[in-house]
């Protein structure tokens, strides 16, 4: 990553650590105070992009994903909640069982055939 766009980043997170607003003028403000040049389009295309979010939530969940739950996670509401996931999560396994029978072999042709 270039410096430049490190400064971008690290500006953003310091604009969002004080609760300001993250615009593209602040942010060539604070990589200019840097003596870091930064072309303002990547300025306003930092900004456009954070627009809107919390940028402190994202960061805590950086390595949640995004789709859906974790297989295997702990339930949220206790006992309930696990009962209920239990049919699908067995649904999971059985598509992934299927797929593997799929295989090579099965078509009569495999690595020393």
């Amino acid at each position: 990553m270039a410096t430049s766009e490190l400064a971008a980043t690290y500006a953003a997170l310091i604009l969002a650590d004080e609760g300001i607003e993250i615009t593209a003028d602040k942010i060539v403000a604070l990589t200019n105070a840097a003596n870091v040049e930064l072309e303002p389009i990547w300025a306003t295309l930092l900004a456009k992009a954070l627009e809107g979010r919390d940028v402190k939530e994202l960061l805590l969940n950086v390595g949640a994903g995004g789709g859906g739950p974790a297989v295997g996670g702990a339930p949220a509401a206790g006992g309930a909640a696990a009962s209920a996931d239990a049919p699908a999560e067995e649904k999971v396994e059985e598509k992934k069982e299927e797929a593997k029978e799929e295989s090579d072999d099965d078509m009569g042709f495999g690595l020393f055939d």
